[in-house]
């Protein structure tokens, strides 16, 4: 619970100081972009890895998913920058997207389920806030193109008429004011439950705020990616303290945990910005950081699609590793029994 909370408020600080600074209307600096880009948000795609490629047993148990999926991805990213670079980067892009809005609503059905919430009305009432939290942010960004932010690439995005938006807002609204009356009465009958109540606040802030509120790229990024990327790291430090099965390994010590880690991601984070810095795309300002770039002619072909593989395999593999049905050896519930 304090992961999604502290992640919050980190996000909402870093976006009062970039305010404060007169960043609002620029591109992120890079004392801002490292931490957020390329320690948070490129990082988290490589702590999949400890979920699944660095865990011995849990590979051999569904070796053939874990081999296709990168197989498979790397085939189909080929043929899609081979029709074109934009056709890409908006497939990617809205993968992304359904990545995103999927693990908040997770988040919610986590807290839900280790609370035994059974009850119909209530569960309706929880998917369609966390969900309009996201899409409608969502709704309000394509209604409003071009802004001065974008997912990946400028016009990744596809426009759409404003009056969805407009049919979208007051249902949006409404939806929140009723989480909002039964999360109080639930305050009030003693059945709260606050990670919820956390996770769908935080989450409809900084999307209205990082997207709606301001047209900047630095909010934007501040807002998406902290309350993304922060708890999912924290979620593979706890599956890799807790064991993939109970009694496998004894308890690993805290400190090594994390730095193996953080180390990890954060070198293979490094490289593959490196590699995308150094060989595909031309951003001056990132020069100090990776170094010029180098013309690789039409490797591009391979480069991108390769360099693009890790985040369309934790993209799909995160619909799969974390499901109860088919991790019958894994709860990220504990039994306290």
């Amino acid at each position: 619970m304090s992961v999604f909370l502290g992640s919050g408020v980190v996000s909402l600080l870093a976006l009062w100081v970039g305010a404060y600074l007169g960043l609002l209307h620029s591109d992120t600096p890079n004392w801002a972009w490292v931490p957020a880009i390329l320690l948070i948000d490129v990082a988290h795609v490589y702590a999949t890895f400890f979920r699944v490629y660095f865990d011995l047993e849990e590979l051999k148990r569904r070796v053939w998913l874990y081999t296709s999926v990168p197989v498979c991805g790397f085939i189909i990213l080929a043929a899609l920058y081979s029709e074109g670079e934009l056709l890409f980067w908006r497939v990617l892009a809205y993968l992304a997207i359904f990545h995103f809005v999927r693990q908040q609503y997770g988040w919610v059905a986590l807290y839900r389920a280790k609370a035994g919430e059974r009850r119909r009305l209530e569960r309706m009432i929880d998917d369609a806030a966390i969900y309009l939290a996201t899409l409608y942010p969502l709704v309000y960004w394509h209604a409003h193109l071009p802004r001065h932010f974008w997912w990946f690439l400028e016009h990744d995005l596809q426009p759409i008429p404003l009056f969805i938006e407009d049919i979208l807002q007051p249902i949006y609204w409404l939806t929140m004011l009723a989480y909002a009356i039964k999360s109080i009465a639930n305050w009030k009958k003693g059945r709260a439950n606050p990670g919820k109540d956390i996770v769908l606040v935080t989450t409809a802030v900084c999307w209205h705020v990082g997207i709606i509120t301001f047209n900047s790229d630095y909010a934007f990024t501040v807002t998406n990616v902290i309350i993304h990327g922060v708890p999912y790291i924290a979620l593979i430090y706890w599956y890799m303290r807790s064991g993939s099965r109970q009694g496998d390994k004894p308890k690993q010590n805290r400190l090594r945990t994390v730095v193996v880690l953080l180390g990890t991601i954060w070198l293979l984070a490094y490289v593959e910005e490196l590699l995308w810095h150094r060989t595909i795309l031309d951003v001056p300002e990132r020069t100090r950081l990776f170094g010029g770039s180098i013309d690789v002619g039409s490797l591009d072909l391979l480069l991108v699609p390769l360099l693009a593989l890790p985040q369309m395999t934790h993209y799909i593999l995160d619909g799969f590793i974390w499901r109860r049905k088919s991790n019958p050896n894994f709860s990220l519930i504990r039994n306290n029994g």
